[in-house]
């Protein structure tokens, strides 16, 4: 009987038969990123000015620059509508290549006003 026939390799195969994980999903990305422990920096107070948002996320940006995960971190804002400075990119340049968040702010909410 070869290995092939063999009732053993196929209780083996069927106990392997389901996808396997990728090794980097199961790697907790965020601990590699430049912005942690940095959050203020990253999410709107309220009530924010808009000469102050452009001088934090402009801050943010630059650490973003630098982060070994950026890329990661910007598919993630992407593919959670997520708020905040994400991998470089705020809501509004997330909403202008394409992807949207649950509720409309900045230029989309301006753009709503304006056409009703």
């Amino acid at each position: 009987m070869s290995l092939k026939e063999s009732p053993v390799s196929d209780l083996y195969l069927t106990e392997f038969s389901e996808p396997v994980t990728p090794i980097g999903s199961l790697i907790d990305w965020t601990q590699f990123a430049n912005c942690k422990g940095k959050t203020k920096l990253f999410f709107a107070p309220k009530a924010e000015r808009p000469q102050a948002r452009e001088r934090r996320e402009a801050k943010a940006k630059s650490l973003c620059m630098n982060c070994t995960v950026q890329q990661t971190c910007k598919e993630f804002a992407r593919n959670n509508h997520e708020y905040g400075l994400w991998g470089g990119e705020n809501e509004e340049e997330r909403h202008l290549a394409g992807y949207t968040i649950a509720a409309p702010i900045g230029v989309r909410s301006r753009a709503l006003r304006t056409a009703s």
